[in-house]
């Protein structure tokens, strides 16, 4: 099987997280909130891809734990969207269901990844 980030589960699901949230909030005029947790969606995906090509283990893991901090950032921000009425609590924790599994990928692949350089 080809080694493709398009293959990874994290990526795939940081992924669809990013468009949700993009199309939860397109009509949304709260700028700085709509900037902050879009900008915090995409840091998972783009920096689990960063990493997945970084040329490094130490720099994958490096780069998937940004990532899982992020997640936490999007966990965190998903309640002050609920609670600013910019979505309902079933949208809330569906999208933070995803971000726990990414992160749990996340947490996954690191210890694989450290196993390996062992």
């Amino acid at each position: 099987m080809e080694r493709a980030l398009e293959n990874l589960y994290i990526w795939k699901e940081s992924r669809m997280v990013v468009n949700c949230i993009y199309k939860m909030l397109a009509k949304n005029n709260d700028w700085g909130f709509k900037d902050q947790i879009q900008r915090a969606a995409i840091s998972i995906m783009n920096n689990i891809a960063e990493g997945f090509d970084s040329g490094s283990d130490a720099k994958f893991i490096n780069y998937l734990n940004i990532a899982k901090g992020s997640c936490s950032e999007v966990r965190s921000m998903l309640y002050l969207c609920e609670d600013l009425g910019y979505c309902d609590s079933e949208t809330r924790l569906n999208l933070q269901n995803a971000v726990k599994r990414i992160t749990a990928g996340i947490v996954n692949l690191t210890g694989i990844i450290s196993n390996e350089a062992e």
